[in-house]
């Protein structure tokens, strides 16, 4: 059924891209499984997809028991069929490796591929993702059906574009705890530190006589009695993300020895479990799956108030900042290889998006980048685990509310195809390896480091400003006036040589630079910066319902320093403590702020480099691009919006002057 079109409409005519900002066309895409359906129904289903709009068409990545039914018996000619279908009727395919879907003939010929849960118990197969990735044997299998798949259509015309694996981390399956992990380890931990008394040392295992003769002597960092030395567990930790990275890259160069179509994977919400900025250097183009209900529901602190307000819309800020992270992963080249466009199946309650959310979602995701977005599912599983997911269309192949939608998002995408990406003013710095840190020893219940930086970037959200990401080996922060570096656990020296030369504002912390890298307390104490004399003689951890009141207003929650040294202090509590020690420009804060405090924050810091805030609340949202001024309204309800009215679940868009 088809529903009214909105009053806000691009304009048929756009302002030309400012020298040097590069665009691209943005284009839609869904994901695709032949190998569900009869063949004589994939005529119909091409030409439907490309009557709707869509561009792209993911297929493959979870077919390995129909791409080789049988050890060594390869069938690739129902795949032949299938890409000749798409690309007749002028579709792009995106095409998957099968690694995340061993078939069941692999354990018979790998029983010791499964991973194992920190309990040790395997990881049975009847699902996805049954595989260690340090697993020698597994790998050399993966090499293999890579291998075959790019040899045969590396040079197909309608093979446009790669996806290795799926959803790495997805089901908590970065860490294995099996013992082709603990051999791996043991040989990755020779490797890093060359001798066992080095290691000792590093660790400080003279603690509780932890002390080793042999590297062969090191165990997985699992059943322990009490807490294992965390040195050791953020060396695994380590050495996990490592086999993640070495997996794709495995994949990475197969492919690109037989095809130059760029290479993605398609990365998830909130999984910090693995090192993304070290996966995406051997791909061309990071991709996320977004589902913001699902997310809404459990992946997100957030009061029951807030879940309530946008149960049917996902919350204003999660997506965001994952397209803005996602770019940097990508260095500038991202898609939506999944996105949400009806009730999930997987979540704890699947509620339907509100009417006109599907295109929300897709207009935010190019309003921050995105070369494309690609709906999952194009119909609806009558099978197996995802039968309650829903698709574009029904599993009756009648419409679902969402197609409608993705149709009005491909006709006004063909008036206006461009929408040029630009540098923001302010960044934030993200490092994978300190969340890892702070989930080794958290020191509070409720210390995150997704949840710390995700409060700041809020913040920045709520102040109608773009935002960039940073990873922590950046060597130059010049091309930003305002960056943000909370939770950072270590410094490296590139990063903290850019830090001191500076000339734009930046704040650190909390628990900013206060581990080496293995994860010893420094001294000089933290946070040990070149730049400012300051030290941390103590912390606390606070309870939820603690808040220490700040002088201005706003309160510290959760995380509070006492701060030593020879400093300006900026921000105190009523007590008269500091909370933000400054020098210059340069600040650090002994605390995690509230938003109050926080919008307090960022509003100074914006008005010391002249950068212009334009505050919104409730469910409304700002993203500049290189030529327009997107307006989002995540609300129930209409919202205004310096004089104009944003529908509810709708999109205001003007160009800049």
């Amino acid at each position: 059924m088809s529903r009214p079109r909105r009053a806000t409409r691009l304009p048929l005519t756009t302002p030309p891209l400012p020298d040097g900002i590069n665009s691209m066309k943005r284009a839609l895409g869904v994901c695709y499984y032949p190998e569900h359906w009869p063949e004589d129904q994939w005529p119909d289903d091409a030409a439907r997809m490309a009557e709707t709009g869509l561009t792209w068409v993911r297929i493959g990545e979870f077919a390995w028991s129909r791409l080789e039914p049988q050890p060594d018996r390869l069938d690739f000619g129902w795949l032949d069929r299938a890409i000749e279908v798409l690309g007749a009727a002028g579709l792009k395919v995106v095409l998957g490796t099968p690694t995340a879907t061993p078939p069941r003939w692999m354990l018979d010929r790998h029983p010791d591929m499964l991973a194992q849960d920190a309990q040790g118990r395997p990881r049975k197969f009847g699902s996805r993702r049954h595989y260690c990735f340090s697993h020698p044997g597994y790998r050399t299998e993966c090499a293999r059906i890579v291998a075959a798949l790019a040899e045969r259509y590396g040079q197909n015309s309608h093979v446009a574009a790669w996806q290795t694996d799926n959803e790495y981390g997805c089901h908590d399956t970065t860490l294995s705890y099996s013992a082709a992990a603990r051999d791996g380890f043991r040989h990755w931990l020779a490797q890093r530190y060359q001798s066992v008394e080095a290691l000792n040392r590093a660790w400080g295992n003279v603690f509780w006589s932890m002390e080793y003769r042999s590297i062969d002597d090191i165990d997985l960092p699992n059943q322990t009695v009490t807490e294992p030395n965390p040195a050791h567990l953020m060396a695994f930790r380590r050495y996990a993300s490592d086999q993640v990275v070495a997996f794709n890259r495995l994949q990475s160069q197969i492919i690109r020895r037989q095809s130059a179509a760029p290479i993605l994977h398609n990365y998830m919400g909130r999984i910090t479990d693995f090192d993304h900025f070290a996966v995406g250097a051997d791909l061309d183009i990071a991709s996320w799956d977004s589902y913001p209900i699902g997310f809404l529901s459990d992946r997100l602190e957030a009061s029951e108030d807030h879940k309530t307000a946008f149960l049917h819309q996902g919350d204003p800020d999660f997506q965001a900042f994952h397209h803005d992270l996602y770019r940097a992963v990508g260095r500038g080249r991202w898609w939506i290889m999944e996105q949400q466009p009806g009730p999930v199946n997987w979540a704890p309650w699947n509620p339907a998006p509100l009417t006109g959310m599907a295109r929300l979602w897709a207009w935010e995701a190019f309003a921050h980048g995105a070369e494309a977005v690609c709906y999952f599912r194009w119909r609806q599983a009558p099978f197996a685990q995802e039968q309650m997911h829903a698709g574009l269309l029904r599993p009756d192949s009648a419409a679902a509310p969402a197609l409608d939608e993705v149709a009005e998002v491909a006709r006004e995408l063909a008036e206006m195809p461009e929408a040029g990406t630009v540098r923001a003013d302010i960044a934030i710095i993200f490092d994978y390896a300190s969340a890892w840190a702070w989930e080794v020893q958290p020191q509070g219940k409720d210390f995150d480091y997704f949840r710390l930086v995700f409060a700041f970037y809020r913040a920045l959200r709520r102040a109608g400003v773009s935002v960039d990401f940073l990873p922590s080996d950046s060597a130059s922060l010049k091309s930003h006036k305002l960056v943000f570096a909370p939770g950072l656990m270590t410094i490296p020296p590139p990063l903290m040589t850019a830090m001191a030369a500076h000339e734009g504002t930046l704040i650190l912390g909390p628990r900013t630079n206060s581990k080496t890298p293995d994860f010893a307390t420094p001294v000089p104490l933290p946070p040990a910066l070149d730049f400012l004399d300051a030290r941390i003689s103590l912390v606390e951890s606070l309870p939820p319902a603690i808040a220490i009141s700040l002088q201005g207003g706003g309160a510290v929650r959760h995380w509070l320093e006492r701060l030593e040294g020879n400093f300006k202090v900026t921000l105190k509590t009523t007590d008269g403590a500091p909370i933000m020690a400054s020098t210059g420009s340069k600040h650090y804060l002994a605390g995690w702020p509230d938003d109050t405090a926080l919008d307090r924050i960022v509003a100074d810091a914006c008005k010391a480099e002249g950068i212009a805030r334009t505050p919104v609340t409730g469910g409304l949202r700002i993203r500049d691009t290189a030529t327009h001024r997107f307006v989002f309204n995540y609300g129930k309800d209409p919202a205004d919006f310096a004089g104009q009215t944003v529908s509810a679940a709708g999109v205001l868009w003007r160009p800049l002057a």
